[in-house]
């Protein structure tokens, strides 16, 4: 097992990346507390008031402007989650900030082969780090991956993935 990587070294990660970060995110219900009233107003039809997403927005705004790229691909599941249909109400905001997010059907998904069961973020293509939850708590750590040979299992399925997703706008929910 790779180092565990939570709190400050997470945010660590997410932040001294130099040129790529990439997610790939295939649940189909996250339970982050921090977005639990959010995505309640969402589901009764409210604006939902997305201030926990500021950080991330504003630091994405400030590597976009420094010249790094973030990418992702969201699997989507079918049918599709009312958590994923309150994510993919967000997204609008991520791309905004400078994100590129692809999406990818479960349908389309199941023709790739094997894919992981575990989201996980590629930085600099060098370092992959698969990430843990808990059903009830949300994320709890990332398993850091090194490895030049396991590294590049991450590198091929982000191909396959990014290859076979649609981009955000094009994608159409059904």
């Amino acid at each position: 097992m790779g180092v565990r990587l939570s709190g400050e070294q997470w945010a660590r990660a997410l932040h001294d990346f130099e040129r790529t970060a990439f997610r790939f995110e295939c649940q189909g219900t996250y339970h982050e507390p921090y977005e639990q009233q959010a995505l309640h107003q969402y589901l009764a039809g409210d604006e939902p008031d997305l201030t926990y997403l500021r950080p991330w927005l504003d630091d994405v705004r400030r590597g976009t402007d420094a010249g790094r790229r973030y990418s992702r691909v969201r699997l989507v599941t079918d049918p599709i989650t009312d958590y994923l249909r309150f994510e993919l109400a967000v997204t609008p905001h991520n791309e905004a900030a400078g994100e590129d997010v692809r999406v990818l059907s479960a349908t389309c998904a199941a023709q790739l082969g094997p894919l992981p069961g575990d989201d996980f973020w590629l930085f600099d293509d060098r370092l992959a780090t698969v990430m843990h939850f808990d059903e009830n708590e949300g994320f709890q750590y990332a398993e850091a991956v090194t490895a030049p040979d396991q590294v590049a299992r991450f590198l091929e399925i982000r191909e396959r993935v990014w290859d076979a997703a649609v981009p955000f706008r094009e994608f159409v929910m059904t």
